[in-house]
């Protein structure tokens, strides 16, 4: 008897399939081109602040920036004309004859050579390739002593190379225009710009940054940046300490939270690191040992705002996004200069330090009167169940070793229709699902027991891992999944409201976003194309006008099947990242949008309601 084995889902290929013709090497650019995301992240169209577009200024900006951390040239021009964007720096010049390799060849530059560059966060030779790559215009012109060379490049590739004397001061001219095959219809948003040049003045003070004619400055550094973000909700006047390679300042406000923000070289570590768990330990310390007292973290950390800037020759990043520090052998040196710097001040400032530890001693008496009911709240969790009611996990959280648990993501929905749609079609290797019973409490104005009394958000916190110290949050991504409708936009607010009372660092580490999911699906015999909005929705039945056209308006996340749902929360998952320009505006923004002055509201609303031809 003959045995045959046969796997009708294996096709057996001829050799002649697969030869030495299939393989391809591309250069450099060719490479940036094809894998654009690998460089800049997100393509998008510029609407929003993450777009591969402000990343291509960002890396052009930082060449100009480390010029003038450098010691040379003090002043950067930007403008923004149309679709194309300019960067002007007074620096030392790109030496002319490498001018081109410069720009245009990966693993060639200058930031490998200590002895030119020492503290920058671009340290692998790629960024203002990537820029080039992606330009269907980019020039460059170095200016030296007199003289000039200017290369022209389209899509990556030279197209003019020239040279002269000028009278020009030195420095380098970046112009770009990002490719709009690659970035169709975008357009810089100059708010999402100044935002970033006001952290530049910031962590650079003394540096001029210019945008069309609006200079952004600082004299006091991360000073200025605490008294931006607090207004005038201070306990105390501002404590801030600089030295060459550390700078750091912090005071206490009446938030509930604790707030940071942490630089490495300039780059925004949003998760922290090393640098800033030593920033922590080192004022818990300078504060015990002048007070003599042993206050407990919380005491010390509860309503702080603070920022923390370190240079770094040699810097070790946890993830590829570069947002938190992982250098270990760095952190005595900045906790000892932290601790000897503060424990310093308090004794030259005894007005300030009593102020100070005034706070601190009110935090602790907080916190043992929290103790009793988060104790209280944790015995009924364990009496109800073992697990989190209404939590389906998933396998990786962020910290674990596990590269998917930089993935992780937990959707919070409304109602058991919603999930059971999510549960079906979800990633279980890094996404997670928890289920709301309704609409969640409001917590505008409550006190941080609240957040232990009540059973819903209690759970929420247990199921982040957050209830002791947001360090352990178990999840990357926090997204909030609710309808299109009056109802889910209310709970997506008394969402957002509980995290900015009890947890604002959350907020401002960019870790809550809302999920974006279809209104319309308009669909023929042929073809089906989602919508997120009415102008998608018009554009999709323009294009399938023929042949009978079905619109199907989704009213809640329970009506879409998991079969569709998949696609919506896969590789083309559309999030919206929640975001505050300034701390200092949340009380005020939490107020009028969840206070108790209804009658303001309405007035708002009646002022500014829009009636729409087609409703």
């Amino acid at each position: 008897m003959e045995n045959k084995v046969v796997n009708s889902d294996i096709d057996i290929l001829p050799d002649n399939s697969y030869t030495g013709d299939h393989i391809k090497t591309l250069s450099s650019l060719e490479h940036i081109r094809l894998r654009p995301g690998m460089y800049i992240g997100r393509l998008g169209d510029g609407s929003h602040p993450d777009d591969g577009i402000y990343v291509m200024l960002k890396e052009v900006i930082d060449n100009a920036v480390d010029e003038y951390i450098m010691g040379a040239g003090r002043r950067i021009d930007i403008s923004i004309e149309d679709r194309i964007a300019s960067v002007r720096d007074y620096g030392r010049g790109i030496p002319l004859e490498k001018l081109a390799e410069c720009v245009s060849q990966v693993n060639t530059g200058g930031k490998f050579n200590d002895d030119v560059f020492q503290f920058s966060i671009g340290m692998n030779g790629v960024g203002i390739k990537a820029v080039n790559a992606l330009s269907q215009n980019f020039t460059v012109r170095a200016i030296r002593k007199g003289t000039y060379r200017e290369v022209l490049f389209k899509s990556g590739v030279l197209a003019d190379d020239c040279n002269g004397a000028t009278e020009e001061p030195n420095g380098t001219i970046v112009a770009f225009e990002p490719d709009l095959s690659l970035f169709p219809n975008f357009q810089f948003h100059l708010e999402y710009i100044e935002k970033r040049l006001w952290m530049y003045a910031y962590l650079n003070s003394g540096l001029s940054l210019g945008l069309n004619g609006k200079r952004f400055f600082s004299r006091n550094g991360l000073k200025d940046l605490i008294t931006t973000e607090t207004g005038e909700d201070r306990h105390y006047e501002i404590i801030a300490f600089k030295d060459k390679a550390l700078e750091f300042a912090f005071c206490h406000t009446n938030n509930y939270s604790e707030n940071y923000y942490s630089f490495v070289n300039g780059q925004h570590t949003t998760d922290g690191g090393t640098h800033l768990s030593a920033f922590k330990e080192g004022l818990l310390k300078a504060i015990n040992e002048y007070s003599g007292k042993n206050y407990q973290a919380n005491d010390v950390r509860d309503g702080i705002v603070a920022a923390v800037a370190i240079k770094l020759k040699d810097p070790v990043f946890e993830s590829q996004t570069k947002n938190k520090l992982g250098n270990t052998d760095i952190r005595m040196w900045i906790v000892n200069t932290v601790k000897d710097s503060v424990e310093k001040y308090l004794h030259m400032q005894p007005d300030e330090a009593e102020l100070l530890m005034a706070k601190v001693a009110q935090n602790e008496t907080v916190r043992k009167q929290v103790q009793a009911v988060k104790k209280m709240a944790k015995e009924n969790a364990r009496k109800t169940s073992i697990k989190i009611p209404k939590l389906r996990d998933s396998k990786f959280h962020l910290g674990d070793r596990d590269a998917r648990g930089e993935k992780s993501m937990i959707f919070l929905t409304e109602g058991d229709s919603a999930a059971g749609s999510l549960v079906s079609c979800r990633d279980v290797m890094t996404q997670a699902v928890f289920s709301l019973k309704g609409k969640p409490l409001n917590t505008f104005g409550m006190g941080i027991d609240t957040a232990y009394k009540n059973e819903e958000l209690y759970c929420i916190s247990r199921a982040l891992n957050i209830e002791d110290d947001i360090e352990n949050l178990r999840y990357n991504k926090i997204i909030i999944a609710t309808d299109a409708d009056v109802d889910g936009l209310h709970i997506r607010n008394l969402l957002i409201t509980f995290f900015l009372t009890f947890y604002e660092q959350l907020v401002l580490s960019e870790h809550l976003f809302v999920l974006e999911t279809p209104l319309f699906r308009v669909r023929n015999k042929q073809e089906t194309v989602y919508c997120y909005s009415e102008i998608e929705r018009e554009d999709a039945v323009a294009k399938l006008k023929r042949g009978g056209i079905e619109i199907t308006r989704f009213k809640g996340l329970g009506e879409i099947s998991p079969d569709e749902f998949g696609q919506f929360i896969g590789e083309d998952i559309r999030l919206s990242k929640v975001t505050v320009d300034h701390m200092r505006d949340v009380p005020q923004m939490l107020k009028f949008y969840m206070g108790d002055n209804t009658p303001e509201r309405r007035e708002y609303i009646m002022t500014n309601l829009e009636i729409m031809d087609n409703m």
